[in-house]
């Protein structure tokens, strides 16, 4: 992947493609336009190394380095429908990663956009500093960042309306559920090797209620800094 993000060349070739990616999102039961455009206008190809971009578009994950991946489109958009059900004005993202699934939540900030504010934790500094360049050059300007423990959130800045995990812990770290405000919800991915599950829990007046979305395959969400 060269430094300057290459935001036009494979770019202009790669719209019918995209457009062909949203296709087969909506086919999976991705509902949410505003979610399938999101997807359909975040230039996937700039998130990955140079030599994997002509599968940019694939429905698939794809390494990254620090043995962390890129998610599947289609789990990027589930989650982020799952999540994005309202306004969150405040947003918080366990695992910046790459920074696409960052990208396609910033989507939906601005004026009138379902979130005020999106704040995002990954444990490798090398992994943050990239995902930030590559959104600067995207012009996604007004997220917060930070280098730490996604399993601590980021109590500082908390309670938030909505927190997405992208890493699989074995158990949902109760920080994140301290973090969440009333009325917000948490979308984790939950498990281990023998298998794992995508979770909904929202904070409602009775208590924290939980459900299961779908069966997923997540990286592990590792404790402390990388």
């Amino acid at each position: 992947m060269s430094g300057r993000f290459d935001l036009v060349g494979i770019g202009m070739t790669s719209q019918r493609t995209r457009n062909r990616l949203v296709e087969r999102l909506r086919e999976k039961g991705i509902r949410d336009e505003a979610v399938l455009g999101a997807i359909g206008s975040v230039p996937r190809h700039i998130f990955i190394d140079e030599a994997l971009a002509h599968r940019a578009y694939e429905d698939t994950s794809l390494p990254i380095g620090q043995n962390q991946t890129i998610s599947q489109p289609f789990v990027v958009a589930l989650m982020t429908q799952t999540l994005i059900t309202g306004p969150r004005s405040r947003v918080l993202e366990v695992g910046t990663g790459s920074g696409y699934q960052t990208a396609v939540l910033a989507s939906f900030m601005g004026t009138g956009g379902r979130i005020d504010r999106l704040y995002t934790i990954e444990r490798y500094a090398a992994l943050s500093e990239r995902a930030r360049e590559r959104l600067d050059a995207m012009g996604r300007y007004g997220i917060r960042y930070r280098h730490g423990d996604g399993y601590q959130g980021w109590p500082e800045e908390g309670p938030f309306d909505g927190i997405i995990v992208t890493a699989a812990p074995p158990m949902v770290p109760e920080a994140l559920i301290d973090q969440l405000a009333p009325g917000g919800r948490l979308v984790v991915p939950v498990g281990g090797d023998s298998g794992q599950e995508l979770k909904v829990f929202d904070r409602t007046p009775d208590g924290i209620v939980s459900e299961t979305v779908e069966q997923v395959r997540f990286v592990p969400l590792v404790k402390g800094l990388g």
